[in-house]
């Protein structure tokens, strides 16, 4: 991979993302197109698109609800540690403060960046967004998925 930056800091899982959600897509679009195109068969492609589309629903909200849930917790305790190191005391109160995706943000940035960057979110309440388009020297994050 090239050097990560915000630009192509996503990261895609190819078989799900550009094989298997692309995939229902088009068979519900062709369902759905189906529903009138063939009548004699309609209440088979009311149901065929039924399913096509819960399939879609189940795979997109099950891979969101486990994957990002459990990977948000730990970005949120790499926060904690970090925090801990860098000002040897307890986040509690600092992290309570931030919005998810602040703290998300402030993954990407070298202990330096992290300090400066950490207080225009406290005290400025910077998105996100702000947070990353901020930062000088991306520090690459290869394992979120």
């Amino acid at each position: 991979m090239k050097q990560q930056n915000y630009n192509n800091h996503r990261k895609f899982y190819p078989p799900h993302h550009f094989i298997y959600l692309p995939m229902l897509i088009i068979l519900e679009i062709l369902g759905i197109y189906k529903i009138w195109d063939d009548p004699g068969n309609q209440l088979a492609w009311i149901l065929f698109s039924i399913v096509i589309f819960l399939l879609f629903y189940l795979a997109f909200m099950t891979r969101q609800h486990y994957a990002l849930g459990l990977q948000n917790r730990m970005v949120v305790l790499e926060f904690k540690q970090r925090y801990f190191e860098i000002f040897n005391k307890r986040s509690d109160e600092t992290a309570d403060k931030l919005k998810f995706d602040q703290i998300a943000a402030l993954r990407f940035t070298y202990d330096d960046e992290f300090k400066e960057l950490l207080y225009r979110a406290l005290h400025e309440n910077i998105s996100g967004d702000e947070i990353k388009r901020s930062i000088k020297k991306w520090r690459a994050d290869h394992l979120r998925i």
